[in-house]
């Protein structure tokens, strides 16, 4: 795990899962719903989000596998992981990818003495 300040990569290095697509749907809809955006602006938002995806980022597939070893790393309790991270944690793993975020629980749980217990 790394602290998202440090990346420096090209768009061929840069991964997302379809499950990044859905969380950031997922956000503005929550954003417009509270009335902290309009319309328009959740428009502009995921139009700016897919234009990004397209031609900055690989998608990386989610897979039943993918659940099952997202509820490996949940069966760990210690790591105090939810599902959606612990999803993208396991999809990041076998992908060989490094998770670059800001969620502390997340970074400790994504590294390898901590995460290869279970999976």
């Amino acid at each position: 795990m790394r602290n998202p300040g440090s990346v420096t990569r090209t768009p061929a290095q840069l991964l997302i899962s379809d499950c990044t697509v859905t969380e950031f749907s997922s956000a503005v809809a929550l954003k417009l719903r509270a009335g902290q955006i309009t319309s328009d602006h959740r428009a502009a938002a995921l139009a700016e989000f897919n234009r990004l995806v397209l031609q900055s980022f690989s998608i990386l597939q989610v897979t039943a596998m993918h659940f099952r070893m997202a509820a490996r790393f949940v069966d760990q309790h210690a790591l105090g992981l939810r599902a959606g991270d612990a999803l993208h944690l396991a999809i990041a793993s076998e992908g060989g990818a490094t998770v670059h975020t800001l969620d502390h629980r997340l970074s400790v749980a994504g590294q390898p003495s901590a995460s290869s217990r279970g999976c």
